[in-house]
């Protein structure tokens, strides 16, 4: 029987949102570790994020949700398009926008959402799991922790409605979104709110910016 939530697996690359929150709300976890330096590491971390994105030959653009001025010129020298967060409410809504901006220079191009927190993000990881939500109307990558998202994906625009923040694993599973857990997709999943999950994410390998930060730390 078909399945309703499958989708024909497409080739068009892909259009990714990154949400970049203000400096002063974001990695509140990481205050012990990092101090005044937090809002450099979260910076760091979507620096990195977005330079792996860009690197990923699955995905045609990048586009950059965020009214922090630093972060926004670090994802420009990088290459990606950067919009300000008109809405203003929250991380749904600043994802929707920027789905729908890159609606309009892509029409009718896959969308994905991705945590601005993948510090240890590979190319080659992010293609994998993009390839397979190819094959599905949405898709969704859940965090290490099995409670949150790192990336919601659909293939037709029209059914982009993330559920970020919270139980997100389990509000995406209850909205029809399928889960991608396939092998070989470990940096796609390590996302970082607190020091134990930075040192994962070393373990792993950290990207550039955020490896330079850590050790200054």
């Amino acid at each position: 029987m078909h399945d309703p939530r499958s989708s024909p697996a497409s080739s068009v690359p892909w259009s990714v949102i990154v949400p970049v929150k203000r400096p002063e709300v974001a990695k509140t976890r990481l205050a012990d570790l990092a101090g005044p330096h937090r809002a450099a590491v979260a910076r760091a971390f979507a620096a990195d994020t977005v330079a792996a994105a860009l690197q990923c030959p699955e995905v045609a653009e990048v586009v950059v949700v965020t009214d922090d001025a630093q972060a926004a010129d670090d994802a420009r020298q990088r290459g990606a398009v950067v919009i300000a967060d008109a809405p203003d409410s929250g991380l749904n809504a600043a994802l929707r926008h920027g789905a729908a901006f890159a609606v309009q220079r892509r029409p009718g191009a896959p969308v994905a959402a991705l945590s601005a927190d993948l510090p240890a993000l590979r190319p080659d990881e992010l293609g994998a799991a993009l390839r397979a939500a190819a094959a599905h109307r949405a898709s969704f990558v859940g965090d290490v922790a099995g409670i949150g998202t790192t990336m919601y994906a659909v293939t037709d625009p029209m059914f982009f409605e993330p559920r970020f923040g919270g139980r997100s694993r389990a509000a995406h599973r209850a909205a029809g979104a399928v889960e991608l857990d396939q092998p070989g997709i470990g940096s796609v999943r390590r996302d970082v709110d607190t020091e134990v999950d930075l040192w994962d994410a070393a373990r792993l390998g950290l990207g550039a910016r955020t490896a330079e930060i850590v050790a200054a730390l």
